[in-house]
């Protein structure tokens, strides 16, 4: 063969290649969920919605989340955990760390010490925070000072109804809880931007400083007091509503979150449009999914915690020892003074664990950052996060945790970031315990943003998800 022929057979070959994978790049998607749902289904996964969005309506973070999930739990038969709980299979309890995680616990037939079924996923959400001292005044106003809690777009934060939720903790010992903004009588707070007609000397900033992390301080009144001060005003209102005086904010707990109510979106009202869902979607559907659970083989764990957004810290975080203490705690009371460090390192060896978190969908408008057909997408049921770079579930886990997902009829697909590896939610602080554990969740769009969009459908497979794995007794 020429050269020549040499040299059209292989541009034909290359030019074969290229379309194929172009075809395959824009070959007809396969129908999602929603068309493979008899009506009953249907009706399934629209009323879970419903009571997610009003659950998601109150629970805006850790310290409310913590207290919404008691409610379910307590409706479903969960007490707290205490030196009298009785420990037999079927027993259900709950048990708090600290205000701000929680772990429900349905005891299984079999020894702890054959290991645990554990959900984990985390219960915080990127936020503002209240500085110690956040008051001050600056041009007629009164404003709180903030900074940042997990990762945000600053810009996203401005021209928003805003809520100050929390706490304050007295010197007495008492605490006394805020709430202003999420009752639609209640004020609300904002951030103003500048104006089109005013901004040019601003215009030259890009993305994410178009708004800087110090100018990411709300309004909260205009009003001054009989001695024409304005922060005057405020302590006014604080110490005659909630009895609280400056030196009380130094010890509070005080969140910035979006005010705005969880919404339907589209025409089908086949997604849903929530603050927070990074990751109190997957910590609701693990509620869920224990709930449902009477009797089973192993002792499930829903295991919800704090602190993911800055990196698992502090004693309410998965980085601390929090689980593996409870894990202990119930060993010993099982097997008395027989109990032995080894039946605590055995009981976590023999332990599957799924860390549940959401990751960003496929984007109607920003595809490219995605490769296709690695991309998770909404509608299309769980996602099984393959990050690559040592950060995978071992092969054989996967494929367990396959069967049962089959099995049971869950639509999955997967999901690995484009050209590059990344792991991190709380999976690697189970992993660390010698524990089997996979990351799945749920694609959304705009996570981490003041209004991110789920679908309904894939909210629903995921607790579905869940119900298997902790129904699962191979």
């Amino acid at each position: 063969m020429s050269p020549f022929r040499n040299l059209v057979v292989g541009a034909c070959i290359v030019l074969l290649l290229a379309s194929t994978a172009f075809a395959q790049q824009d070959a007809p998607l396969p129908p999602p969920v929603w068309v493979q749902l008899s009506d009953g289904q249907r009706d399934e996964v629209l009323s879970f919605s419903e009571d997610y969005k009003d659950f998601m309506s109150r629970a805006k973070t850790e310290l409310s989340f913590v207290h919404e999930a008691v409610k379910i739990a307590r409706e479903s038969g969960f007490r707290e955990l205490d030196s009298n709980s009785g420990l037999k299979a079927g027993g259900r309890y709950y048990d708090i760390n600290r205000d701000r995680n929680i772990t429900l616990i349905v005891i299984g037939s079999r020894q702890f010490t054959d290991g645990f079924r554990v959900v984990g996923a985390h219960i915080d959400s990127p936020r503002l925070e209240l500085k110690g001292r956040p008051l001050y005044e600056k041009e007629g106003f009164a404003l709180f000072q903030t900074y940042i809690h997990g990762g945000i777009k600053n810009y996203q934060w401005v021209n928003l109804p805003l809520a100050l939720v929390g706490h304050a903790d007295k010197k007495d010992g008492s605490r006394v809880h805020i709430s202003i903004g999420l009752d639609p009588e209640d004020p609300v707070f904002i951030i103003p931007d500048l104006s089109p007609h005013v901004d040019h000397d601003y215009r030259e900033r890009l993305n994410r400083d178009v708004i800087m992390g110090e100018e990411l301080d709300p309004i909260v009144a205009s009003i001054p007091d009989d001695e024409a001060s304005i922060s005057g005003a405020v302590l006014d209102y604080l110490a005659d509503q909630y009895d609280i005086d400056l030196d009380d904010l130094v010890s509070a707990e005080l969140a910035i979150v979006p005010a705005m109510a969880p919404r339907d979106v589209g025409f089908d009202r086949s997604m849903m449009a929530i603050y927070g869902q990074d990751d109190k979607l997957s910590s609701y559907a693990a509620i869920r999914a224990i709930t449902e659970q009477e009797s089973p083989e192993y002792t499930s764990l829903a295991f919800l915690v704090d602190n993911e957004e800055v990196g698992n810290v502090n004693n309410t975080g998965a980085g601390s020892t929090y689980l593996v203490d409870l894990m202990s705690e119930l060993i010993h009371r099982k097997l008395g003074a027989a109990y032995s460090d080894y039946d605590l390192r055995q009981a976590l060896r023999h332990t599957k664990a799924v860390s549940a978190d959401v990751n960003p969908g496929i984007h109607p408008t920003y595809p490219d950052v995605w490769e296709s057909g690695n991309a998770p997408r909404l509608g299309y049921g769980v996602n099984m996060k393959l990050y690559g770079g040592g950060f995978n579930a071992n092969s054989e886990y996967i494929a367990w945790n396959r069967s049962y997902l089959d099995a049971a009829g869950i639509a999955w697909q997967t999901a690995t970031y484009k050209g590059k590896a990344s792991g991190r939610t709380i999976g690697n602080s189970l992993s660390n315990d010698n524990m089997e554990v996979i990351d799945y969740g749920v694609p959304v769009l705009s996570i981490h943003s003041t209004y991110s969009v789920s679908s309904k459908v894939d909210v629903h497979m995921l607790f579905r998800a869940m119900s298997a794995f902790y129904a699962n007794s191979n």
